[in-house]
C-alpha cells in the first residue's frame, strides 16, 4: 500500500510502501479474507493464563480483518469526525491519497493473497482552518476489475490468478491469466496529474476529484531497435535465452515487456521524476536488465539508461543520489519443481522463485545515473570518476532490503574520497519467504499472524529492522569501506522510513519508521502500532507515539508544515 499528500501549495511529498495489513477498516464489518467468524479458531498453543488466552484471541481476530474486503465505496465525500484530539489550526491543508488492496474474495469461493487484491483508493481532504475532514473511495477500473466484477449484479468472480495465489473452481493447467494489473501498490502525483501504480505494468491515471479511473497510460513509449537507448551490458549467451522466453511470456501470459517497479524517486534538485523498470524473462534468468527512466515536471522523458547485469536479482527498491542509481540486490534463484508445479496451476507463479542465501555477502551496485562522455574515459559529464558498475560492493552482511529511506553522497575535496550513505530497512533471507509473505496459506485462503511474528529470543535481527549502508570510494572510483550497521539503537522491528523530503538526497538527522510498543504478546512484532523517530546523530536517542491498544498504523508521511524554513512538520499515519 502507498500514499502521497498533495498540498493546496502545490508541494508534493515522495510516498513508499505501506504493506497490505495497514488497511484501514471499513466502515461495515466485511468478511476476513481468511475463514468465517464461526469457525475461527485461536493458535494450538493456549496458556491457562486467562488475559494471554483472551490476548491470544482478539489478536488472531484482530489480524483477520486487517485483510477484510470493502464490498462499498464512497462515491461523494463523507464527512470523518474527530474521535480524539483535534485537527491543528496549521494543519498543512490538503489531500491525502492511500491505495492499497480492497478485496481479497470474490463470491465463488475463492480468495487471493493481499498483494493480488484489486486497488482500493481513498481520498483524506483535510482543512487546518476548519478542523474538518472528509473521505471518498473508489476501486480503481483497470482490465481486470472490469473482467471480475459484474456491471449489473456488482458480484465479484475472480479470472486471473495473480502472481501469489491460486484460485478455486477454476481450471489449473491451460490458465495463463496470471499477471493482473491492480494498481494497488503504490500513489503518483506528478505534473499534476494522479496516477496509482503496481509492481508489474503501466500505471492508471486518476482524477484527482472524483478518483473516477482516467485509464491505462504509457508513460514511456514502445520503441523500435533503432530507437532504443545504448545499452550498457555484462551479459552473452543469455540474450539467446531471453529471445527464446518472450514470446511465452509476452505473447501466451500476457506479461509486460518491461515491469515496472512501484517505488519512485523525485529528484529535488533537478526536478525530475524518475521511475525503474526490470525486462519480464530476467525473472528467470540469471540476469537483470534495469532500466531508469528521468521525466521532468511535465513528464516528458528527458533520459533513459539501461544496465545489464549478470547476477539473478529481485529489486523491490533502490536508492537515489546525485550521480547514482543505488541497488541493493536480493539474491534469487529459480526453483524447477517450483516452476513445474507453478506452470501446472497447482501452486502461485511466485512458488517459481526463492532466495538464494548461498552467499554471506550483499551485493551493491552503484549505476551512474549520467552518461559518459565517450568510451575512453571513466569520467562522467559532472566530472565525477566512475568506477566499473559492473563489478558490485559486497557488503559483510547478508541482508534482504525492503524499503530505502534516504540516500546522499559527499565528497571530500582534501581527499577526493566520495562517501555514499543509504538508511534503509531491510531483513534476514531466513525471514523472508516469497510464499508466505503476511501469513497467507494460498492451499487454505487462511492468514497466520504467526508468521510474521516468528522471531525467536536473541533472534530479533531476523526481522525487519533499520539499516545504514556506508560506502567509501577512493580518487579513482574504487571501494575504500564499505559497511552495513543499525540505523539506531532501537531494538524492536521496524520498517517503512520516511524523512522530511526537503532532506531527501541530502543528509538529515531524524529519520520516522513504524515500528512495534511489544505490548501484545500474541503479536509481538507486526502489525505496527507505534511510530518511532530515530536521531541518527545519537545512536540512543529515539521517541515514539504509540496509537493504543488494538490499533495499527501504516507508513508514516511527513508533511512539511508553515514557513519554517523545513524543519516542522506533521507525521500523517494511517
Amino acid at each position: 500500500m502507498h500514499a502521497v499528500v498533495c498540498l493546496n501549495n502545490n508541494s508534493i511529498t515522495p510516498p513508499k510502501f505501506p504493506p497490505p495489513v495497514t488497511l484501514p477498516a471499513g466502515r461495515h464489518v466485511p468478511r476476513a479474507i481468511s475463514i468465517p467468524t464461526t469457525t475461527i479458531t485461536p493458535p494450538r498453543e493456549l496458556v491457562a493464563n486467562p488475559e494471554l488466552l483472551d490476548d491470544q484471541v482478539t489478536a488472531f481476530r484482530d489480524y483477520q480483518s486487517l485483510f477484510a474486503s470493502q464490498r462499498s465505496e464512497a462515491v461523494e465525500p463523507v464527512a470523518l469526525r474527530v474521535v480524539e484530539g483535534a485537527i491543528p489550526p496549521d494543519f498543512p491543508s490538503g489531500a491525502y491519497y492511500l491505495t492499497g488492496p480492497g478485496l481479497f474474495t470474490d463470491d465463488h469461493g475463492s480468495t487471493v493473497h493481499p498483494l493480488d487484491g484489486h486497488g482500493y483508493l481513498r481520498a483524506f481532504e483535510i482543512n487546518g482552518k476548519t478542523g474538518r475532514a472528509t473521505f471518498m473511495s473508489r476501486y480503481i477500473r483497470t482490465e481486470a476489475h472490469k473482467e471480475e466484477r459484474d456491471p449489473r449484479t456488482g458480484g465479484w468472480r475472480f479470472t486471473h490468478r495473480g502472481p501469489f495465489s491460486v484460485l478455486k473452481g477454476e481450471k489449473m493447467i491451460g490458465n495463463t491469466k496470471v499477471m493482473k494489473n491492480v494498481a494497488n501498490t503504490s500513489v503518483l502525483h506528478w505534473g499534476g496529474r494522479l496516477f496509482c501504480l503496481w509492481e508489474g505494468g503501466d500505471p492508471y491515471e486518476i482524477d484527482s476529484a472524483t478518483l473516477d479511473t482516467i485509464g491505462k497510460v504509457k508513460l514511456v513509449k514502445p520503441c523500435g531497435a533503432q530507437d532504443a537507448p545504448e545499452r550498457l551490458t555484462a551479459a552473452g549467451f543469455w540474450d539467446v535465452a531471453a529471445q527464446i522466453l518472450r514470446p511465452v511470456l509476452f505473447g501466451v501470459f500476457k506479461m509486460s515487456p518491461k515491469r515496472f517497479l512501484s517505488h519512485y524517486k523525485i529528484d529535488g534538485k533537478r526536478n525530475r521524476l524518475i521511475i525503474m523498470s526490470c525486462n519480464a524473462e530476467d525473472m528467470l534468468l540469471p540476469r537483470s536488465t534495469f532500466t531508469f527512466y528521468e521525466f521532468d515536471a511535465t513528464l516528458e522523458l528527458v533520459q533513459q539508461e539501461e544496465y545489464n547485469i549478470p547476477d539473478h536479482l529481485m529489486i523491490h527498491d533502490w536508492a537515489l543520489t546525485d550521480n547514482f542509481y543505488v541497488l541493493f540486490g536480493n539474491r534469487i534463484k529459480l526453483d524447477l519443481p517450483g516452476s513445474m508445479r507453478a506452470v501446472c496451476g497447482l501452486s502461485p507463479m511466485i512458488s517459481a522463485l526463492s532466495v538464494n542465501p548461498s552467499k554471506q555477502t550483499s551485493p551493491i551496485y552503484l549505476l551512474p545515473r549520467f552518461p559518459r562522455i565517450s568510451g575512453q574515459t571513466n569520467i562522467n559529464k559532472n566530472n565525477v570518476v566512475q568506477r566499473d558498475w559492473r563489478v558490485p560492493i559486497e557488503a559483510p552482511s547478508q541482508k534482504w532490503l525492503l524499503h530505502i529511506g534516504n540516500a546522499f553522497e559527499h565528497r571530500d575535496e582534501h581527499t577526493g574520497k566520495l562517501r555514499i550513505q543509504v538508511q534503509a530497512s531491510g531483513c534476514s533471507y531466513r525471514w523472508f519467504n516469497f510464499q508466505k509473505m503476511f501469513g497467507y496459506d494460498w492451499r487454505t485462503g487462511k492468514l497466520d499472524p504467526s508468521m510474521m511474528n516468528r522471531g525467536e529470543d536473541g533472534e530479533d535481527k531476523l526481522l525487519p529492522h533499520l539499516l545504514q549502508v556506508s560506502i567509501t570510494l577512493d580518487a579513482n572510483g574504487d571501494c575504500d569501506n564499505v559497511s552495513v550497521n543499525d540505523l539506531n539503537e532501537w531494538g524492536r522491528a521496524a520498517d517503512f522510513p520516511a524523512i522530511h523530503p526537503d532532506y531527501s538526497g541530502r543528509q538529515n538527522k531524524y529519520v520516522y519508521a513504524a515500528t512495534s510498543s511489544g505490548s501484545r504478546r500474541a503479536l509481538p512484532h507486526f502489525p505496527f502500532d507505534t511510530l518511532v523517530k530515530l536521531n541518527t546523530e545519537d545512536m540512543s536517542s529515539a521517541q515514539t507515539w504509540s496509537a493504543g491498544r488494538r490499533r495499527f498504523i501504516g507508513e508514516p508521511v511527513f508533511v512539511p508544515r508553515g514557513n519554517n524554513g523545513g524543519k516542522v512538520g506533521v507525521k500523517v499515519v494511517f
